[in-house]
């Protein structure tokens, strides 16, 4: 069974002041969006450290060998990841420069890279684990939050045979989280947050484009939460796929929805100038999430269970088409616009 993360979030809206608060359109919209998503990295970054840290020194000696302090470790990769959820609909400037997000957030994974990669490293003892430097030259697959779940909760991974070379690699994998995590925050404040608040640069060259990412920032949270994190384990009626579920081997399948609706709830409220219909329509999402109970997905294979998760899907939809038609229109972007195809 998965063990379960803590029960209340760590991430809370007061956290938030990496991006601007968006009231009158334009210009507040682009300052206080800009707030969201700096102000989330603020938090973010300053638990993340911890984690990075939570293995330093590395590992306590057991007799046999080197195996990391799981407990406290455990509860730092939740807490970091939390936060990490909660800023991850924001996958443009920072995030994205050096692949930064991919190197934290490797999934989905259909071709299982995460555990080969992890398998090679393990298997070879590669050195490339003794320093940042090297570790950075790894795979994608091999770092970040995912890898660093199979490392702690998959007992193929947590159990490995040589504990001191495993206890090097969570080191390696946790310091790599917590170096791509600051490197983030330090772009957002040395000068990405300005480029948004004062646009007519190379990188917004106007109010509306500004804009226009911070709502695309919005739908395309939505869109992967609604075909990823609820529709892989979905899969189809007939062939349901609960082991694809999002960190299910931690037990926090559908808190990254929770988490994720709440923070696409605060910047969808920034863009649409606090619509009531919108938030209302994210009210009942964030209800029926809770009411779900059913942390890694698994009544998936159960037909009324799997009801309530696709009622769950079908609100995130909903919602995604409400801000495209009704919002979007507002800010230059036309109803049928999809930012993940490109269309």
């Amino acid at each position: 069974m998965p063990t379960a993360p803590p029960s209340s979030p760590s991430w809370r809206a007061s956290d938030a002041p990496i991006c601007p608060r968006l009231r009158p359109f334009p210009r507040q919209r682009r300052t206080s969006g800009a707030r969201h998503c700096g102000g989330r990295e603020q938090p973010r970054a300053a638990r993340l450290p911890r984690l990075g840290g939570g293995v330093r020194p590395p590992c306590r000696n057991r007799g046999t060998g080197l195996r990391p302090r799981k407990p406290a470790l455990r509860a730092a990769y939740h807490d970091a990841f939390d936060a990490w959820v909660s800023v991850s609909h924001l996958r443009f400037g920072p995030s994205e420069r050096d692949d930064r997000a991919f190197a934290l957030a490797f999934w989905p994974d259909p071709r299982s890279a995460t555990p080969k990669s992890l398998s090679a490293l393990l298997d070879s003892e590669d050195p490339v684990v003794n320093t940042p430097e090297a570790f950075a030259t790894v795979s994608i697959a091999a770092r970040g939050f995912y890898a660093l779940e199979y490392l702690l909760f998959d007992p193929q991974f947590s159990g490995a045979a040589n504990p001191a070379y495993h206890c090097t690699l969570v080191r390696a994998v946790t310091v790599d989280i917590a170096a791509n995590a600051a490197a983030i925050l330090d772009d957002w404040q040395e000068g990405y947050a300005a480029l948004m608040i004062a646009p007519g640069n190379d990188v917004y060259r106007s109010e509306t484009e500004a804009a226009q990412q911070l709502f695309t920032a919005v739908t395309t949270g939505l869109e992967f939460t609604a075909n990823a994190r609820l529709g892989r384990p979905l899969g189809s009626f007939d062939a349901p796929r609960p082991n694809r579920a999002e960190a299910r081997r931690s037990g926090r399948s559908l808190r990254h929805v929770q988490l994720s609706l709440a923070a696409t709830r605060e910047l969808a409220a920034l863009v649409s100038g606090g619509n009531a219909e919108v938030d209302a329509a994210f009210a009942q999402a964030e209800e029926r999430a809770e009411a779900l109970a059913d942390p890694v997905f698994a009544g998936v294979t159960d037909p009324l269970a799997r009801f309530r998760i696709e009622a769950l899907q079908q609100d995130i939809e909903a919602l995604r088409r409400l801000l495209t038609e009704r919002i979007g229109p507002s800010l230059g972007i036309a109803a049928g616009f999809n930012a993940l195809d490109g269309d």
